[in-house]
């Protein structure tokens, strides 16, 4: 199984750029928050200097990343080109989208695909049916790995002992009561679902919501990415979701993993 990636020790301090790090600090600090920020604001949330934080919205200004009234400073649209540039650059999210839609399509649910980041998975793909209402994960939405069941079918792809050292590595905090944070049962129920093939989490991540999902395998047999469908506790059970989701989600992964290098 694939080890955790370690830090490559010949990367000395002359490869790693400090101004660009605090550049992208500060759109990080934007991405926090829904909302336009003073340069007191970015600059205690980027823990940077104000003269600093100055210099660096003025340059995204000046590049048409950022607007500002004098006082407040806004991302502008021209963000969107960077996720954009992502989204066709991906070859995971290229081969996968037309697969969500159809599942999607085929169950009358929202479906999505999750890559995992460190702790977190990230949403970079969904496909929703027209009669349901869609809202809630959006494209670039986070949760952390532990407590998702896309991010418990990848985690599936450490060997156990390695699973063991990401799980030390994370802070467990409780999303909802029903919130596992014990590490040896979480590694239990991810070696559980990795045997099973699917994750299934129960209102662990968002109250009322459950979801199951499949991981998403290239042709190596390597885990990268991970799909899944979910609804609210009231609507669909864990049963129909074993029953009705499951089958697509497999056959879904199936399709794409020889077109996955």
């Amino acid at each position: 199984m694939p080890k955790i990636k370690r830090p490559d020790d010949e990367r000395g301090n002359t490869d790693f750029i400090e101004s660009l790090d605090r550049g992208l600090r500060v759109f990080e600090v934007f991405g926090a928050q829904s909302r336009p920020r003073t340069l007191s604001d970015v600059a205690k949330a980027a823990d940077l200097p104000r003269a600093t934080a100055r210099r660096i919205l003025f340059t995204l200004e000046h590049r048409g990343y950022v607007t500002s009234d004098g006082k407040l400073f806004a991302l502008t649209p021209q963000v969107l080109a960077l996720a954009g540039s992502y989204m066709t650059s991906n070859q995971i999210v290229t081969i996968l989208q037309p697969v969500l839609d159809q599942i999607s399509s085929d169950a009358q649910e929202i479906s999505s695909l999750a890559v995992l980041q460190g702790n977190d998975v990230i949403f970079v793909a969904r496909a929703s049916p027209a009669r349901v209402f869609s809202a809630g994960i959006d494209l670039g939405y986070r949760l952390p790995a532990y407590c998702s069941s896309v991010g418990r079918a990848m985690l599936g792809k450490y060997s156990n002992e390695d699973l063991t050292q990401a799980l030390d590595a994370m802070t467990l905090t409780a999303m909802t009561p029903f919130t596992v944070t014990d590490r040896e049962s979480l590694k239990a129920a991810i070696i559980t679902d990795r045997e099973k093939g699917y994750s299934l989490v129960d209102r662990e991540a968002e109250p009322g919501f459950r979801s199951i999902s499949v991981p998403v395998r290239r042709y190596d047999d390597t885990i990268v990415a991970a799909v899944n469908m979910g609804a609210h506790v009231d609507r669909v059970s864990t049963g129909e979701m074993i029953d009705r989701f499951l089958p697509l989600l497999r056959d879904a992964a199936a399709t794409v993993k020889p077109l996955l290098l």
